[in-house]
């Protein structure tokens, strides 16, 4: 029940207590942070802008923002962030250009930000660079299983040990390769 929130924490998040929202989903997930819940996700849909990006994108913006950065205030504030991983990404890299003579981008997998803190993340480490158009990483580029074993160790795994069986053989999660990226880590 949120609405037993202070005004100021709902104000800080923009949450509307009894409205379905990401910022509501925000602040849930700060309790459920500090209820000992090991694992959070959330989702916000909406974010495929093939056409009508001027307009959606500003609007997924006003919605996410502020209510991302509420929550890692809260966390900091409350003593939680520092063993709390917060990972933002989307589902997918975007072209850096408008997609045929629409208002929109294609899925593009040769350039994708993200960020994260908390939880023994360096703050401030800027990793990676694409050329002038954003469309190829031309420095540092991290892959999904340098990320994957990163956070892992983060979390107190070797990502070379951790192994699940499938049909009858061991698999990491980090498949065969992946590298731990020193540069994220506190």
């Amino acid at each position: 029940d949120i609405s037993k929130e202070s005004p100021k924490t709902l104000e800080m998040y923009g949450a509307e207590p009894g409205k379905g929202s990401f910022a509501n989903n925000c602040l849930l997930a700060r309790r459920l942070v500090e209820k000992g819940v090991r694992f959070v996700q959330l989702y916000h849909e909406a974010w495929d802008q093939h056409t009508n990006l001027t307009h959606d994108l500003a609007e997924n913006c006003r919605n996410t923002d502020r209510a991302s950065a509420a929550l890692i205030t809260d966390l900091k504030q409350r003593g939680l962030l520092k063993d709390t991983i917060v990972v933002w990404g989307g589902e997918f890299g975007r072209t850096p250009m408008v997609q045929g003579g629409s208002d929109g981008r294609d899925h593009h997998p040769n350039a994708f930000t993200m960020w994260m803190t908390g939880g023994g993340i360096k703050p401030g480490a800027r990793i990676g660079e694409t050329d002038d158009l954003g469309f190829n990483v031309v420095k540092d580029k991290v892959h999904v299983h340098d990320l994957h074993a990163t956070l892992l160790q983060l979390l107190g795994f070797d990502h070379t040990k951790l192994t699940y069986k499938f049909q009858g053989r061991n698999f990491r999660l980090t498949d065969v390769s992946g590298n731990v990226v020193p540069a994220l880590i506190a």
